[in-house]
């Protein structure tokens, strides 16, 4: 080893004269790339809207913590530095309490089990229906502790609050605009008084927008999904969650009603042209990734333990009872003996659901094989 690292020294030397074409590079320098420019930046409509800037991110990464508590050690959060500090829009708040927050009904009686407990909180009024006309700003970005995705502060010109579910990469100062109502004469004239469909798509289909379906182009990635005209956002509200429109019903058939839509989990089903929907992605899309670390962290969310039925008296569950690990030759079901696996169906056979036209692969609770045949 130390004849080898004698012959390269003296091989470097030979080489250090002015003419010499070898080049010593430092691989442990951090190298420094300029910034570049949205691809959005400049672009003005004629109607003094801008679309929002392109955000570009490092990747995906997860906050960890020195393991200074045993608590802390497996915890994992997503990076979420733009998200607001303060306390929310209190005007758009009201309290949670009550009997529902230990999961009962209006009876009393626990319609879900598991919950109870937890840090107290103020549920957030969250416009999903989006009937608003005119431009708004977005003041800020908050999170949200009723929900996994994020959610927005808005203002408008007349100084009305509101808030909505933020998309993936919305931030403080873009501006979003509801065209539920129809399309502002504004934005006819700045097209020459001609409705384009394409020129229509490149003023309006901006993220955080909400349009209806029938003016999103093919293959746009959407959220916050309605499923009539009246109502507002119902499909893809959590984190991450989006549906992308696949095809749309001939505009000039009389009959012309539905716009189909793809969700994530490979249902393909028809919903009505002029329900809602917003133009991206829901934010936070890396929630799924979060560890919290600690059973005391899911106690705060309001979330109780789970006992396994197995682990049960007879008179529990059906699965309990018995001398050591044994269920009885029972098929797993719930306390109620409604089957729990092996894709058993409630549906009736005689209420088809019309508006799915392709159905999400069940695969009766087994693995997915990407060379299945």
């Amino acid at each position: 080893m130390l004849q080898r690292r004698s012959l390269l020294r003296q091989a470097l030397s030979l080489c250090d004269g002015p003419t010499s074409s070898i080049v010593v590079r430092n691989y442990a320098a951090v190298v420094e790339r300029p910034p570049r420019e949205p691809l959005s930046a400049g672009i003005d409509t004629g109607t003094g809207l801008q679309a929002p800037p392109i955000q570009h991110e490092g990747g995906f990464a997860l906050r960890t913590y020195k393991p200074r508590t045993p608590g802390v050690r497996h915890l994992k959060r997503p990076i979420n530095d733009h998200l607001w500090k303060g306390r929310p829009h209190m005007p758009l708040t009201f309290a949670r309490k009550g009997q529902g927050i230990g999961g009962r009904n209006n009876t009393g009686r626990v319609t879900v089990r598991h919950r109870g407990g937890g840090h107290k909180r103020r549920i957030r009024t969250v416009d999903f229906a989006r009937t608003s006309p005119g431009l708004q700003v977005v003041e800020r970005i908050e999170h949200d502790p009723g929900r996994s995705a994020h959610i927005a502060l808005l203002t408008s010109k007349l100084g009305e609050k509101s808030y909505i579910v933020a998309a993936d990469g919305m931030r403080a100062g873009d501006t979003v605009q509801s065209y539920r109502l129809g399309i502002p004469q504004d934005l006819l004239d700045s097209m020459g008084g001609v409705l384009d469909p394409g020129m229509l798509a490149a003023k309006t289909a901006w993220r955080g927008n909400c349009l209806p379906l029938h003016m999103i182009p093919i293959g746009t990635l959407i959220y916050n999904v309605g499923i009539t005209k009246e109502k507002g956002g119902q499909f893809c509200r959590s984190a991450g969650t989006y549906a992308t429109v696949v095809s749309k019903d001939d505009e000039e058939q009389a009959d012309s009603r539905y716009v189909t839509v793809r969700l994530q989990s490979g249902e393909v089903r028809r919903i009505s042209k002029h329900a809602c929907a917003t133009i991206g992605i829901a934010s936070n899309p890396h929630f799924q990734r979060r560890q919290l670390g600690k059973a005391g962290r899911k106690r705060w969310l309001g979330i109780r333990p789970t006992v396994r039925g197995l682990a049960m008296n007879a008179s529990d569950h059906p699965h309990g009872g018995g001398r050591g690990k044994s269920k009885g030759n029972v098929h797993p079901v719930s306390p109620w003996g409604m089957p729990a696996k092996s894709g058993y169906k409630t549906r009736t056979k005689r209420k088809v659901n019309k508006a799915v036209v392709i159905e999400r692969p069940r695969n009766q609770g087994k693995r997915r094989r990407a060379n299945k045949t």
